[in-house]
């Protein structure tokens, strides 16, 4: 990094709050008290994000008399929902490419079940009265180098000759720039029904004070313990008390699920972001961005850029972090030479918006496995249902992946448990060291791919073969 545009970086952080932007929302509701004693109830739900809420909510519309109680280790939302970008994709297969080179045959039916999904958060939002700043804006992914041009025009084309390029829209430099302006963009793919962008924190508290509503028995900073059969049902035992019950349903999302054997096929990788004070009209007329979509950049190692309902512009991504061990631990929540590089390139993205500040930078685990979408299982014969996986695009498909552990749970045969990607599941990660070095080698791969025209060299093509497939 040059020291003009290290300097101009360091400026721009030098007020930025080292937490999420999100959270610090003055209608954040009060933490509910922990749980004291020994419940019995149908359903435990262990994990207050969005996979837990959504779980107890769909169990209790599914049916009402159903009693759901509801853990959460913290407060509901405090990690990977209540901290994300805000992005509420369609799709459950992190997007076509993925879907594309994963489930060919099926990708229909998940593109058709991704888009009822998306119309089904929006309608949960107006009957619940959920204000969450939802628009349905869409989404550009932009080139910013020859090759990624090239890549979006064949998926566009590819898209067409499937009969899933509805809603697709390819933009050439200029008609990219008309809508949101940087002199680095060369084209872009806009999605413009398949994306909303959301305040994140505000979903998760509608979500817990609608399943409140409903009879959902919430209890919060209540860490699921452990996880055993006790006679017919199944116990949770928790720091001051346990829960029994007759099904247990886990979105436990980056943190060690409460069923072992699951473990392997998640790791915590993290992710940084940077949100700016509001922008003025004039600075926002620079740069246009009169659609509101949400962005993306097409190499490897991508950021993704919004607005809020404010004006504010929040910038992410590209430096994911992998700890040795694969621990999550809080002191990698902060990474300020993470930041300065997030800056730098905001800056070389947007220079019209050069004097701009940051007024906050954070980051955090999301669980990343190596198919990049949502994997599920049940264990203790059917009595425990588990997803999890969403590398990042969890906020749209964490209400399926409810679905689909309701589903499961009951033993049902539905469209959704047919699915070849519910019945599978990724491939683990190996024990350390072998994680750590590969997803090492990977990272240096992948950056080499972008300085070179996007050319795979022979471990990324290896991982190619055995579907790995790491391509974001």
């Amino acid at each position: 990094m040059a020291p003009a545009a290290m300097r101009t970086a360091a400026r721009s952080l030098s007020d930025a709050q080292p937490v999420p932007f999100w959270l610090e929302d003055p209608g954040r509701p009060a933490a509910l008290p922990a749980l004291a004693a020994t419940e019995h109830c149908d359903l435990l739900v262990v994990g207050g994000g969005y996979t837990g809420l959504w779980t107890a909510l769909l169990a209790k519309e599914r049916d009402p008399g159903r009693d759901v109680v509801l853990i959460e280790g913290r407060e509901a939302g405090w990690a990977a929902s209540g901290r994300n970008g805000g992005f509420c994709a369609a799709s459950l297969t992190h997007g076509l490419g993925n879907g594309l080179a994963r489930w060919p045959a099926e990708l229909p039916k998940l593109e058709e079940l991704g888009a009822r999904n998306l119309d089904a958060i929006e309608d949960a939002l107006t009957a619940y009265g959920i204000d969450c700043d939802f628009e349905r804006t869409g989404e550009i992914d932009v080139a910013t180098e020859p090759h990624q041009l090239d890549e979006l025009r064949a998926l566009y084309e590819e898209a067409g000759r499937r009969g899933l390029g509805g809603g697709l829209e390819l933009l050439d430099r200029d008609a990219v720039r008309a809508q949101v302006d940087s002199p680095t963009f060369l084209g872009g793919l806009w999605d413009r029904r398949g994306v909303a962008v959301l305040h994140p924190a505000k979903l998760v508290w509608g979500l817990k004070r609608a399943c409140l509503d409903a009879g959902v028995r919430l209890y919060e900073n209540t860490r699921g313990l452990d996880l055993a059969a006790s006679g017919a049902a199944m116990a949770v035992r928790t720091p001051y008390g346990r829960v029994l019950a007759r099904r247990v349903a886990l979105g436990t999302n980056v943190f060690p699920s409460l069923v072992r054997r699951a473990r392997p096929y998640t790791v915590p990788v993290y992710d940084y972001a940077l949100m700016t004070e509001p922008l003025t009209a004039d600075r926002l007329a620079s740069v246009g961005w009169r659609n509101r979509q949400g962005l993306g950049d097409s190499a490897n190692q991508f950021h993704y850029f919004r607005l809020s309902a404010d004006n504010r512009v929040l910038w992410g991504g590209y430096d994911a972090i992998y700890p040795f061990g694969g621990r999550v631990r809080a002191e990698l929540d902060q990474r300020p030479e993470t930041y300065l590089t997030l800056a730098a390139h905001f800056f070389r993205c947007f220079p019209q918006l050069e004097g701009v500040r940051f007024s906050h930078a954070w980051g955090g685990a999301i669980d990343t496995c190596s198919r990049f979408a949502a994997f599920f299982g049940t264990a203790h014969r059917g009595r425990v249902a588990y997803a999890a996986g969403y590398t990042g695009l969890g906020v749209g498909a964490s209400r399926f992946g409810a679905d689909v552990m309701l589903d499961l749970l009951s033993g049902e045969r539905t469209e959704r448990t047919e699915l070849e990607m519910v019945r599978t599941k990724p491939l683990p990660f190996p024990p350390e060291p072998f994680t750590w070095a590969g997803i090492g080698v990977t990272k240096w791969s992948l950056a080499r791919a972008d300085a070179n025209g996007g050319r795979r060299n022979l471990w990324l093509r290896a991982l190619d073969r055995l579907g790995l497939g790491f391509d974001s």
